[in-house]
Order: structure tokens, then C-alpha cells, then sequence
């Protein structure tokens, strides 16, 4: 604190003493003997200074003596007007400090373009931040809380203080939740965190539902859209993914200061709009939404009913790959050591009950074609939950075979997750000519990681009830495509 007060008369002002502290004399141009202020300085003004005597004497440790010299005006040589406006705070610091804890205020201070103004203004940066940095450079303490974090993380990097950095993001990966993952995401990408964005991408994988329903989603910018778009390991129902874009592209044809017409969502969403997997929706679920929306074009809708509709299905402009809820790469299983021909349908599903010794996400079957040349299939694939018979995965879908003895994708519209120990029912009724089928089935089926060496076991059973014949020795679904 200091305090301004007239000059006190002495006959040697140098040895004035103001109780407690000491008074000196607030004019540069006189720094000679002191003479009687009377004489000389009628209108002098004497700086009273908080008694700062000896302070070193009771700091035992260099931590202790550079943590009193925070925000202190004790021995500093340069002041920063941070912040802009109102909120301007005029903070004291040592160059030396700053200089030994910062290459950026190393050069500033000391560098070829060095400063020589003791005072340095700082708009744009906010002065709990600058404190947050200044107490980590004198004292190492770790001051940041959920309202000061990005903005230390801003200015750590600025000023190129890498453990301050490394404390932000660490502070932020705890604090981590689906709520503020898209917030994080976009602040990650900003200050250019590539492991922090990884991390809000894997927890908005984890819970895609609930971190589009946060407000801070629709605040995102469209690049950060588009990069949780275009993944294959995102959670939740594709119409949930479009009710979502609208959501945000009503907010930002507000940030635009456009009107929210269909025309104006679709400009605003540009190549989002192809990242939304329409081919992965159900016709009901596409028909009461998208369809609906304007967003899409005629053809687009017409091309897309068709898709759902017809066999073999046309081609449609957007993506028809399944998403995935987690990352790795593709597996599958085939549990039959040979094939056979003649495997006929009669309208009944074919059946095989299976465990897992791990958790997994089932994405598709490989199924059998026709014996008699290329030919097309209608096909539905389920997983049933074998105690409560509940169907946790199905779609009804076609295929087209080539007439060879392989195996052919049919993928569910969602990965079904499969939990360890629990026994659950693969179902596919097929549509179509005789196909071939496997014999020689194995009970278990072990697939090895080839890079961990992870093993997924599975354990095949028969199906009893409305079953086409398949068993664990004979029959259809051979192939189990899945996740770890």
C-alpha cells in the first residue's frame, strides 16, 4: 500500500522515518543531500511504502522469498494493464522472474526487439488468468477452477509455459463429462490439444445421446460438427444424429442472422448434411422426419425411399456403412469348417445360441447365398436376449450374392452390445432360392488380436423353438462380424 503525504520537515530528510516504514522523496530531480522541504520542495510530496524491512531474514527458502515477490510491488520493474475496458488490473512483476520461467518473456525483456516500456498492456488476456500464470511462474502453485481454466490454458500457451499447460489439461480431462464434451471438444481444437479432443471424442462415442442434448452442443463451429459427424463410433440412432444438426443449424442460422427456413438449414449445415447416415434409419423413422423436413431434395427423398423399398437397392448419395460404438478394428468368427450345398427356407428363422467370455459389439452376420448363380436375398437379422427375449439388434435389409460359396455382409443398424457369460440368440430369415450351408461346426470359436493378443471366446449352443434347422453342427449363419 501506499500512502502520499505532504513532506514532513527534516534536517536530513534521507533519514526521515515514518513509524514502521520508510519516507522518501517523491521527486527524481533532486536525488542529492535532502534539504528542509520547506526551502526547496514547498509543494514536494513524500511515498510512504508498507515496511518491507529485512523480509528476506524471514523467508527461509528461495520458493518462499520468489512466492513474496508474487503480485508484489517489492523490487518489480515492470507493470501490466490487463484486460480491456473496465476490468483493466494493473499487475506488478520482475522481469528476471518472468524471464527464467518463460522463453516468450525472455524474449520480451531481453531478446534483440526487447521492451524498454516498464509498462505493457495486455487486452487480451484476462487478469485471473495472468495471476493464475504469474503464481505458477514464482511459485509453482496450481491455481485454476472450472471458470478460469480455458482462459490459463489460453495464456499458457501464449507465454509458452508447457507445465502450466499440461496442469489445464489435466484439470480438464477430470472435470471431463457428456454435458461440456462438445464445449471442451471445440476449445481443444482451438488451443490445438490433440489428446484432450481425443478424449471429448471418446466420451461423446461413449454418450452420444446426452452430450447432443447438452447447450453447449449447438455452440459448436462447423468444423467440430462435421468431426464428430464423420465418425463411425458414435452411439445413437441416426434420426437422433439429424433431429441433433437441425438443432444446431437453427443456431447458427441465428449466428448468421438468417431466418431458419429449410433452405437456409441446409446451407448452413453444407457437407454436415452428407455425414448424417440416412440409409441407417428406418423408413418409419425417416418418413416422420427427414422426409418431412425440406431439408433434403426431392430426388434425395425419392432415392432414399427407394433405398428402403426396393431390391437390389440403388444408390443413394449417403453413407449406408453401420456405425460402431467403439474403435478397433473389424473381427469376425466363421464357426463352420466346411460348406455344403442345399439349404432351404420356409419362412422360419434360422437360430443359433451363442455366449461371450468379454464385452463385445456385434455389427453384422455373414450369411450364405444361392447355389444357383447371382440372385438377391431378403433378409432379417436379430439378436434376442435369450432370458427375457427381448431383441436388442435386428434390420430388415436384402443382399446380393454372386452364386460362390462365400459368406455376405448383413450389418444391423446399430452395434449390439454383447456382455460376458450372458447367452443371447443370432437370428436370420431369409427370403430367397436354396443356399449353400456349413457343416462340421465347432462349439467354440476363439478369435485371437493379432496385435494384443486378446482372445474373444465364442460359445455356440442349439436354439430350440422356431428354428429352420440351423445347429451348432449344421446350418446358416456362419459368420459373426463384431468389435472388441
Amino acid at each position: 500500500m501506499v500512502l502520499v503525504l505532504w513532506a514532513l520537515y527534516s534536517t536530513d530528510l534521507a533519514k526521515a522515518q515514518w513509524p514502521g516504514g520508510a519516507v522518501e522523496l517523491a521527486c527524481a530531480a533532486h536525488p542529492g543531500p535532502a534539504q528542509p522541504p520547506a526551502a526547496l520542495y514547498p509543494a514536494s510530496v513524500l511515498v510512504y511504502r508498507e515496511p518491507v524491512y529485512n523480509w528476506q531474514a524471514t523467508k527461509s527458502t528461495v520458493k518462499e522469498r520468489f512466492a513474496f515477490l508474487f503480485n508484489n510491488e517489492v523490487l518489480s520493474d515492470v507493470h501490466f494493464l490487463v484486460g480491456k475496458g473496465m476490468g483493466v488490473q494493473r499487475i506488478p512483476a520482475h522481469r528476471f522472474a518472468l524471464a527464467v520461467g518463460s522463453a516468450v518473456f525472455d524474449a520480451m525483456f531481453n531478446g534483440g526487439m526487447a521492451t524498454t516500456s516498464t509498462e505493457i498492456e495486455l487486452p487480451d488476456v484476462e487478469p485471473a488468468a495472468f495471476l493464475a500464470l504469474l503464481k505458477f511462474l514464482y511459485s509453482d502453485e496450481v491455481q485454476i477452477g472450472p471458470e478460469t481454466v480455458m482462459t490459463t490454458l489460453y495464456t499458457a500457451k501464449k507465454y509458452a509455459v508447457p507445465a502450466l499447460e499440461a496442469h489445464c489439461v489435466e484439470f480438464l480431462k477430470k472435470n471431463l463429462r457428456a454435458d461440456n464434451a462438445f464445449m471442451l471438444l471445440t476449445q481443444a481444437r482451438l488451443f490445438d490439444e490433440p489428446q484432450l479432443a481425443s478424449l471429448c471424442l471418446e466420451n461423446i462415442d461413449k454418450n452420444t445421446a446426452d452430450a447432443l442434448a447438452a447447450e453447449g452442443f449447438t455452440d459448436v463451429d462447423l468444423d467440430t460438427l462435421m468431426a464428430v459427424l464423420e465418425r463411425d463410433t458414435l452411439g445413437v440412432r441416426e434420426v437422433r444424429l439429424f433431429v441433433a444438426a437441425v438443432r444446431w443449424a437453427e443456431a447458427e442460422a441465428q449466428r448468421q442472422q438468417l431466418q431458419p427456413t429449410p433452405e437456409n438449414k441446409r446451407r448452413v449445415l453444407g457437407k454436415a448434411l452428407s455425414l448424417i447416415r440416412f440409409p441407417l434409419m428406418t423408413i418409419e423413422e425417416f418418413a416422420a422426419g427427414p422426409a418431412q423436413s425440406g431439408i433434403l431434395t426431392d430426388r434425395e427423398v425419392v432415392s432414399l425411399f427407394l433405398h428402403f423399398t426396393v431390391n437390389p437397392k440403388p444408390h443413394v448419395e449417403f453413407i449406408d456403412r453401420p456405425r460402431c460404438c467403439l474403435r478397433g478394428k473389424e473381427c469376425s468368427i466363421t464357426r463352420f469348417s466346411q460348406v455344403e450345398s442345399r439349404w432351404g427356407y420356409s419362412g422360419t428363422s434360422d437360430r443359433i445360441r451363442f455366449s461371450v467370455n468379454r464385452r463385445i459389439f456385434v455389427v453384422g452376420f455373414g450369411l450364405y447365398g444361392s447355389i444357383h448363380g447371382p440372385t438377391d436375398y431378403q433378409v432379417n437379422i436379430q439378436i434376442i436376449h435369450t432370458d427375457s427375449n427381448t431383441v436388442l439388434g435386428q434390420n430388415d435389409t436384402g443382399f446380393s450374392c454372386d452364386g460362390t460359396a462365400s459368406t455376405f455382409r448383413v450389418m444391423f443398424k446399430e452395434p449390439v452390445e454383447i456382455l460376458p457369460s450372458v447367452n443371447y440368440i443370432a437370428c436370420a430369415t431369409l427370403k430367397g432360392p436354396d443356399s449353400h450351408y456349413g457343416t462340421k461346426g465347432m462349439r467354440k470359436v476363439t478369435h485371437e488380436a493379432p496385435a494384443t493378443g486378446t482372445k474373444t471366446c465364442f460359445t455356440f449352443c442349439y436354439a430350440a423353438g422356431n428354428n429352420n434347422g440351423t445347429s451348432v453342427e449344421d446350418g446358416q449363419i456362419p459368420e459373426v462380424i463384431f468389435y472388441t
